[in-house]
This record gives C-alpha cells, structure tokens and sequence, in this order.
C-alpha cells in the first residue's frame, strides 16, 4: 500500500510541474501581450518613412469597397484634388457633425449652427429657431443612437466636393409648451430617422472643415 501511495504522489508531482511550466509560460506570454497593448505610441519602434509612390498616391481608403461606380469615381476625384482626404476619418467627421448639427437645433444655438452649415441650411434652421421661439414650445430631444452612416452620392464640382451620407438613427423627442409641458413626444420611445445629409469643402482651402450643404429625408 505505501509503495502505491509514493507512486500516486510522485505522478501527482510530475503532473503538477507540469502543469505548472504550462500555465506559467501562458501567463508570462499574456502579460506580455497586455504590455504591448497599453505600450503609448512614443514607446514603440518608428515606422519606415513611405516610399515617393506612396506618399503621391491618393489618400482615400476603401475607394473600392462595394461602392456604386458613381460615388467611387466621385470619391477618386476628390482624392485626386484634395490630397488630404481620407474617406474613414471624413465618416468619422460627419457622424460628429450629425449629432453636434442636431443637438445645436434643439436648443437653439445658432452660433454653433453658424459654424457647421452654409447659409441657405442656416436660414432654414435659423427660421425654425424663431418660428419655435415664437410659439413658446421647446424641444427636448436625444440622440439615442446612429445606427448607420454610409456615403450617398459623391462628386467634385469644379473645386467643391460634396459628399451626400445617409444617417440611419434613433431619436427620442419631446415639445414643450411655454410653461414645461409635454404636448407631443415621449423620451421612452425612440423613433427611427432616416437622413440623407450632403457635405461641402473647396479643395483648395487651408482648413479641413467641411460644411453642412443640404439636408434631405433618406
């Protein structure tokens, strides 16, 4: 019976060890990992400079992913005239505009409205805003959340891009009359919106900012 007993314990020990050597080689390889991921981006080795082909290709991601003919060659030309656009950080860009252009409108900031649109989709808000102010009612609407954006069109006309995104969306909405009352909406029941949205720049200007150019129901 001892000898038995030295045998199980001594496969227990072998089997322990390992065990051991297995599980302590992961964690090592895993807080390895874990220290790459949070490295800052001075930390890490410098990327090769790109080559003179590279630097004088169009800057446009994705040109050709699934887009219509249409809006790829829309896309290209504005590449090719604008050597700062990237399409990702453009959507990125106007998803933060949809939400800044909205939020602005249903508090009535037109200094901020101002900012973000060209003066025929500014008139439009701004009469809004005074038709609204008029009446006494005030909106208390939310963002819940943007489902989608994805490019609607896109051209180059002469000097100006304009890039058409249709935003598919969730909202919350909510009047009040004058002394706080609700007389239309419910901020428990989110609505889908559909919103076709074009964006304006001349290529040519200095600044990267792009203007609210058109506002359409998608």
């Amino acid at each position: 019976m001892i000898p038995e007993i030295i045998i199980l314990a001594m496969i227990a020990a072998f089997l322990g060890m390992r065990l051991y050597s297995v599980l302590g080689r992961r964690a090592e390889h895993e807080e390895e990992m874990v220290a790459n991921r949070f490295e800052r981006p001075e930390d890490a080795a410098p990327q090769p400079a790109p080559s003179a082909a590279q630097a004088e290709a169009p800057r446009a991601e994705n040109l050709t992913g699934g887009f219509a003919p249409a809006i790829e060659n829309g896309l290209r030309d504005i590449a090719a005239a604008d050597r700062s656009f990237q399409l990702i950080p453009f959507l990125e860009g106007a998803r933060g505009a949809y939400r800044m252009v909205l939020e602005a409108f249903w508090r009535g900031d037109r200094e901020e409205l101002r900012q973000l649109c060209d003066d025929d989709v500014y008139a439009s808000f701004d009469a809004a805003i005074t038709e609204r102010e008029e009446s006494g009612q005030m909106l208390e609407n939310r963002l819940i959340r943007i489902e989608d954006s994805t490019i609607h069109s896109a051209m180059l006309d002469g000097r100006t891009a304009r890039i058409s995104v249709r935003f598919v969306s969730d909202i919350a909405s909510v009047t009040r009359d004058k002394d706080g009352t609700m007389i239309a909406g419910s901020l428990d029941d989110a609505v889908e919106s559909r919103d076709v949205w074009t964006f304006s720049r001349n290529v040519n200007a200095a600044g990267p900012d792009w203007l609210l150019d058109e506002t359409d129901v998608g």
